[in-house]
């Protein structure tokens, strides 16, 4: 698996600094991203996909450590939650106070991964932070697998396309509610 060359990954962070929304090469599937903390790429990236706000968003990032500061839970917890990771392992956690509502879907939590697709680190290292992922689709529909199919799908959007590939073999990320221990998805 390659992942994008610096020059490449400056103008992805660019874009994204712009309120660029980007779809790039998750451990399964295509992911759509954006800036954030930027409500109106993110309000873009959800009336593309035909999104309700209130769904709520992943966000992936490089490190635990960039993470951190999206989660309310004490230094052991997250300690333990980022033990696993990187990995196509999402976790639900408490947000922390000041978490926009257009990440959480207005919940009072927080879906956070460090992804174990190299791919998506570097976008998030380059960036300099966490990003949106979210399944590079309209809701409902079948999740782009790779370049082409997210290329067809958003061309029209002003989407940047990252090359790569998917793991085709796995599945989207298992889904654990840290609070109860619960998987949503697995």
């Amino acid at each position: 698996m390659s992942i994008p060359s610096p020059f490449h990954l400056r103008e992805i962070a660019r874009h994204l600094d712009d309120g660029g929304l980007i779809a790039y090469p998750t451990e399964a599937v295509f992911g759509l991203g954006c800036a954030p903390l930027d409500p109106f790429a993110v309000m873009r990236l959800l009336a593309l996909k035909q999104r309700e706000v209130g769904k709520g968003l992943i966000l992936i990032a490089d490190t635990p450590e960039m993470l951190q500061p999206f989660a309310a839970v004490t230094a052991e917890e997250w300690d333990r939650i980022a033990a696993d990771w990187p990995a196509a392992r999402t976790v639900i956690v408490p947000a922390a106070d000041g978490v926009p509502p257009w990440l959480t879907g207005g919940r009072k939590e927080i879906a956070l991964r460090v992804p174990a697709h190299e791919t998506a680190r570097a976008i998030s290292r380059a960036f300099g932070g966490p990003i949106v992922s979210t399944s590079a689709n309209v809701s409902g529909r079948p999740a782009a697998r790779d370049a082409l199919t997210a290329r067809r799908l958003f061309a029209r959007a002003a989407v940047q396309i990252i090359p790569g590939s998917v793991d085709r073999r796995a599945r989207p990320s298992q889904i654990i509610h840290w609070p109860t221990g619960r998987t949503i998805r697995s």
